[in-house]
């Protein structure tokens, strides 16, 4: 079995579990943080919804430098438009995830700004770390402000106090 046929199911859940957390991003509060330093909803929603498309980048470039990459289009803070470019940014990584040969995987992949490293290492590992963790991560944080908000969380890798899954 291909390892792309092995990592497509866990890309299939792990992106199911974030449109479901899309889907209920209270929109009325764009300027809501849980803390100071935190970033706020109407930036991080989206940045959740574009991140698929940064793992397309991993899976199909050497690299990129954040220093000099071309400016990138960004998802509206609106559920319609924002998952329309999350679901579009799925189908594309979905794609370039079975286009990866076995041996694409132990390909360096380099991320720096402006020449300076950020991350060097195998295909693999970038797309674990740089894009499924980093998508699990700020889909954690997103989780939080809508518990904050009142808004139901769904199952994701067990219950949820609002979707006990039959418990």
């Amino acid at each position: 079995m291909a390892i792309a046929e092995l990592l497509l199911p866990e890309l299939e859940a792990e992106m199911k579990s974030t449109r479901t957390l899309l889907e209920r991003v209270p929109f009325d509060k764009t300027g809501f943080t849980p803390h100071a330093k935190s970033m706020p909803l109407e930036k991080l929603a989206p940045h959740v919804a574009e991140l698929p498309n940064f793992g397309v980048t991993i899976l199909t470039t050497p690299g990129l430098d954040f220093g000099s990459a071309p400016s990138r289009e960004r998802p509206p803070f609106a559920q319609a438009g924002m998952l329309k470019f999350f679901d579009e940014g799925v189908e594309k990584v979905r794609v370039a995830l079975k286009s990866v040969p076995d041996s694409g995987w132990i390909e360096t992949w380099k991320l720096t700004f402006q020449g300076k490293p950020i991350f060097s290492g195998q295909k693999f590992l970038a797309y674990r770390q740089m894009f499924l963790n980093h998508i699990v991560h700020h889909r954690a944080q997103l989780g939080v402000y809508l518990r904050m908000n009142d808004k139901p969380l769904p199952a994701i890798y067990g219950p949820s106090a609002d979707d006990r899954m039959g418990f």
